[in-house]
């Protein structure tokens, strides 16, 4: 990645006290008298963000609007400035230009009115490994709220939620990669945050915790909290988010929800054809007007489409001209996956 959200001073950043300068900020909350009230104003909103290292411009002119409610998919290459983007949205970094407003309010390092209202899952889990799974919630919960009553509730809710009520007394080390994600999980979000960013929460775990962590970020978000996600598995990002972005080299390449984005690329359906294909047959379907490309290979016919309602019947009709029968037959549309690798490109990363 490009960053990443490594360690305690991820989450623990919320709230601490950032003893460099404001990165260049406006008042984007200006605006807000044009909309219906606060109330319509997005959870997030990000304009025009310019950050440099040096000579590298990792946020080239970066906007980003997240609605509440969303689970908002924010996907890019490694380097790509994904991770540098949350950063400077949760004040953790400096930037050179640009204005960032939380909850419809401009957003600086010492606004801890909503930084408590955040909550931040770290790829690397961020633990104490000198105290027990519910010291670990207990503390990082301790944050957000004073009141140890209180406090006590939201831990007990947590461990609840994530599934560790038999592991409360375990230290870290004593923990599967699973139950670490999901205490890992339990820590940026016992304080019941409205706006929670997930980055790769799923990675290194069996398919079982994937499952179970996918269907809690779900729950999260119909229990009223709005979710920033980022994960280079793509299926994940297909099956939970509402919208998504693709950035790279700083700059959002293309926004809008799963469906939007497939209609955007050149390579539409795919369909395999199990059958004996003469060269004439072949040619011909090669030449209908929505094939972007066909080839055959030991009994298989693979077939790349535009998008279009009759693509199999045009492609089993020229079969039967040829008198060609066809076996087993099937056709996916283009995958998340397809979509990204098309504008993003297929050249390896650091």
């Amino acid at each position: 990645m490009d960053g990443e959200l490594t360690n305690d001073s991820a989450r623990t950043g919320a709230l601490r006290i950032d003893g460099t300068q404001d990165g260049a900020q406006g008042d984007c909350a200006r605006d807000d008298s044009a909309r219906a009230g606060a109330m319509s104003a997005p959870i997030v909103e990000v304009r025009n963000l310019v950050k440099r290292y040096g000579d590298v411009v990792a946020l080239d002119h970066f906007d980003l609007r997240i609605e509440p409610g969303e689970i908002f998919g924010l996907l890019g290459p490694n380097g790509s400035g994904k991770t540098t983007a949350i950063n400077c949205i949760l004040q953790l970094l400096t930037f050179d230009k640009g204005d960032i407003c939380l909850f419809g309010e401009p957003m600086t390092p010492t606004r801890y009115d909503l930084k408590r209202k955040i909550g931040v899952v770290p790829q690397n889990v961020a633990l104490f490994e000198e105290l027990t799974v519910r010291e670990n919630i207990d503390f990082f919960c301790a944050l957000y709220v004073d009141d140890r009553r209180e406090r006590a509730r939201l831990v007990d809710e947590a461990i609840a939620f994530v599934g560790l009520e038999d592991y409360v007394k375990f230290r870290p080390r004593k923990l599967s990669g699973g139950l670490l994600r999901r205490l890992n999980i339990a820590c940026g979000i016992a304080h019941k945050p409205e706006l929670i960013f997930f980055d790769e929460p799923t990675v290194a775990v069996d398919p079982q915790s994937r499952a179970s962590i996918l269907d809690g970020i779900k729950q999260m978000n119909a229990n009223g909290s709005t979710i920033v996600y980022t994960s280079h598995y793509m299926e994940e990002v297909e099956e939970i988010c509402t919208r998504i972005m693709i950035m790279d080299k700083g700059r959002t390449l293309a926004c809008g929800t799963n469906e939007e984005l497939k209609q955007i690329v050149a390579a539409g359906e795919k369909i395999v054809i199990e059958a004996e294909v003469p060269e004439g047959a072949l040619l011909r379907i090669q030449s209908l007007p929505h094939v972007l490309g066909a080839q055959y290979d030991a009994g298989q016919l693979s077939i790349t489409c535009e998008n279009g309602e009759h693509n199999v019947a045009d492609v089993l009709d020229e079969l039967a001209k040829a008198h060609v029968r066809a076996g087993r037959i099937w056709a996916e549309p283009p995958t998340l996956n397809d979509v990204f690798l098309e504008i993003t490109g297929r050249e390896l990363r650091d």
